[in-house]
């Protein structure tokens, strides 16, 4: 099996910076940047939490939808929860 080479990014929506990595040939958004693009919230973790306790589905499902992954940021490697590139997985 041939290693799969790391790519990590840097995407613009509406201005705003979404990082993303291709995991197993798709791309993956840091979850939190896309809430913080979306809905402008200050603590986009806290918004998650509150969605996640909102919608019990949500939350029993939440580590079927999203994974953690490493990223690279300004103080080193980190890992993040991404969430599946398309469009469909973010905005069900």
């Amino acid at each position: 099996m041939m290693a799969q080479k790391k790519i990590d990014k840097i995407a613009l929506f509406e201005g705003k910076r979404i990082r993303k990595t291709l995991h197993e040939g798709q791309w993956w958004f840091v979850v939190e940047d896309v809430v913080l693009a979306l809905i402008e919230s200050r603590d986009p973790k806290q918004y998650i939490q509150r969605m996640k306790r909102r919608d019990p589905e949500l939350g029993k499902g939440w580590v079927q939808i999203v994974h953690t992954l490493p990223i690279p940021t300004e103080g080193g490697p980190q890992a993040m929860e991404f969430g599946p590139g398309s469009d469909q997985d973010f905005l069900r």
